[in-house]
């Protein structure tokens, strides 16, 4: 399946199943004060794909995100999940938030930050039993923490406190993962490790959309990249994104390229 950016190929995307892409964005839409903050977006997504979203500050990559799951009210548009309404599909969507907004002084153990993410299929009468205790430590060994079960999350490094939220996420059982800035405040081995763990989720079918500022990561473990300053101005594979012209349309100042290369706006 291709990855398609334009409304009018929405209905038409080569290779579907009956079931419809992994994720669909059709014509959304969000306005502060009647000012517009993302404007016209519609895009599909396949499932087993990794893709990046690029743009300045300010461009709208949070607020995409929130809005495609309802966490702030969407002007316009739709969203839909395997070929239905979100609104039928919310567990198949996973959510994991900046660092900077999670209280990590939170008195938890990885394993029960984990466990979190089982709640939304258990519903609150019911309490997790020995199958769910089994997911959440499959999903800290499917991140590289199963040995950090029991240690406070407040203890962890920034990469591993990302990697367990990350489990949480995977706890879920998801199709769709969205990600907001998984590799920003990290070293460059740890970026490394987080987008290996990314690439091999996509790899077993996962779709998963991830904001990053940072140009200059591995751009190879992605499979396509979103650029977006307010509209969709690219989606596509890197190498077509990745270039003067459409970085210097993205972000209306000089870029430096991950090769070093400057890129002045025209």
């Amino acid at each position: 399946m291709s990855l398609i950016a334009t409304p009018s190929t929405l209905g038409a995307v080569a290779g579907a199943t009956a079931a419809g892409p992994a994720l669909e964005v059709r014509d959304l839409s969000v306005y502060y004060s009647e000012q517009p903050v993302l404007e016209g977006i519609s895009f599909v997504l396949p499932a087993g794909r990794l893709v990046g979203v690029i743009g300045p500050n300010g461009a709208g990559k949070t607020t995409l995100l929130k809005a495609m799951l309802g966490l702030i009210v969407r002007t316009a548009g739709s969203v839909r999940v395997g070929g239905a309404e979100l609104s039928r599909r919310g567990r198949q969507i996973a959510y994991v938030p900046q660092r900077n907004a999670i209280n990590w002084r939170f008195p938890a153990t990885c394993a029960d930050v984990v466990l979190m993410g089982r709640y939304g299929r258990l519903g609150w009468l019911k309490r997790p039993g020995p199958a769910d205790r089994s997911i959440v430590r499959a999903c800290l060994a499917e991140v590289g923490m199963a040995a950090y079960a029991d240690r406070p999350i407040a203890q962890l490094s920034g990469g591993q406190q990302q990697r367990v939220f990350l489990a949480r996420a995977l706890a879920q059982e998801p199709e769709v993962l969205l990600l907001d800035e998984p590799i920003s405040g990290v070293d460059a081995p740890t970026q490394e490790a987080i987008l290996h763990i990314l690439e091999r989720l996509a790899r077993q079918g996962k779709t998963l959309l991830l904001t990053t500022h940072d140009l200059r990561c591995n751009m190879e473990h992605f499979d396509a990249l979103l650029a977006l300053n307010r509209r969709l101005v690219a989606l596509g594979p890197v190498a077509q994104v990745l270039t003067p012209a459409t970085l210097a349309r993205t972000y209306g100042a000089q870029v430096v390229l991950p090769d070093g290369t400057s890129v002045v706006p025209v």
